[in-house]
């Protein structure tokens, strides 16, 4: 663990940051961005299975948004995860992931990450590749969504990534 990791706040986002996570989801340019409204509803409703990490002024630098599948009551969906471009490449979504992971174990009994990533998505790759490392967990990946199953035009498949279970 990095001193800038260390001193790093991590907790459960809050109505107020949602318009902070929608920005930083925005300037990311790679994550398809969500309606600002959407944002503020999953810091309400799914705060509890989401995290949002803090500067010292207590501001979101970064966030993860997950929820519990509802069919699988110890899985928890990794929906998105962004870092502010000031703060990347310092281990803040390796942090964040930890924490939330950690969290959800504890209140919740998770024993396995699910996230989807396209393909060519490296940061997320090797993200979630380390994670399973760290924990001890084996790592699948199959096939979620074919592109020719979204309406919206081209689209790249996502790959499901399916971790678990857990080690620690």
């Amino acid at each position: 663990m990095t001193a800038a990791q260390a001193d790093l706040q991590i907790d459960r986002p809050t109505v107020a940051d949602g318009a902070v996570l929608w920005r930083i989801a925005r300037d990311s340019k790679v994550l398809d961005l969500n309606s600002s409204y959407s944002y503020l509803l999953w810091c309400r409703d799914f705060a509890a299975t989401s995290a949002v990490a803090r500067d010292d002024d207590g501001e979101p630098i970064g966030f993860i948004t997950g929820y519990v599948r509802p069919d699988s009551p110890h899985t928890l969906l990794v929906w998105q995860v962004a870092v502010d471009g000031t703060h990347r490449g310092r281990g803040l979504a390796a942090a964040m992931l930890d924490s939330l992971a950690a969290r959800t174990a504890a209140e919740r009994g998770v024993t396995t990450v699910e996230t989807t990533i396209t393909p060519g998505n490296t940061a997320s790759e090797r993200l979630f590749t380390a994670f399973a490392e760290r924990h001890g967990a084996p790592l699948e990946r199959e096939v979620l969504f074919e592109a020719g199953q979204f309406p919206d035009g081209p689209h790249d498949p996502e790959v499901l990534y399916r971790i678990g279970p857990l080690a620690d």
